[in-house]
């Protein structure tokens, strides 16, 4: 599996799922962005991280970071590494004295992780292929990305129409029409 290397972009509030947060995890080298939907701790959290804020009082992230000092445990890299249906797989990958392990949890847990321990955070090129979205980092797409965005689609691991209808739904309620209308052109495909 290739990995590529992701940063922490920013945070936005989500208006379609209330209470939740989007989370914009950006190629260090290249312009593929990853929107996450994350909950609202793991947002105030990365929101510390990102303005180099300390919490009033220790946040369970950090918490977990000095538990891993005291016990020699360090976490060495966080990977998102299979999306399904719109949900996001990530793996923490830990090394201790003793031996290294890995553990799955969400991507706002593991985002907030690799915050606190500062370690990488990489993406599998395949989830990029799926659910990266080609946009320059102020937000602005051209017309060569937006065909581009359209173009490189990758719905193998996805590839019912059934899967696709549940995905274009979501996609909608989420007003990530972008994602919404090359559904519908795959799906359109797919019934031919």
């Amino acid at each position: 599996m290739k990995k590529i290397e992701l940063k922490v972009l920013g945070l936005s509030y989500s208006h379609t799922q209330a209470g939740s947060y989007v989370l914009v995890l950006s190629e260090r080298k290249g312009k593929l962005k990853l929107p996450i939907i994350i909950k609202p701790g793991d947002a105030q959290h990365i929101a510390l991280k990102i303005e180099n804020m300390d919490s009033p009082k220790p946040l369970i992230h950090d918490l977990f970071k000095k538990v891993g000092e005291y016990t020699g445990l360090d976490l060495q890299q966080v990977l998102i590494s299979h999306v399904v249906e719109g949900v996001f797989y990530c793996k923490l990958i830990f090394s201790s004295i003793t031996e290294d392990f890995e553990m799955e949890c969400s991507v706002g847990d593991a985002v907030c992780l690799a915050l606190s321990f500062a370690c990488p955070i990489y993406c599998s090129s395949d989830v990029l292929k799926v659910a990266g979205i080609e946009i320059e980092d102020n937000g602005t797409m051209n017309a060569e990305q937006d065909e581009r965005n359209k173009q490189d689609r990758d719905y193998q691991s996805t590839s019912t129409v059934e899967n696709l209808e549940k995905m274009l739904k979501k996609a909608l309620d989420n007003e990530e029409y972008e994602v919404a209308s090359q559904l519908r052109d795959r799906i359109t495909e797919l019934k031919k």
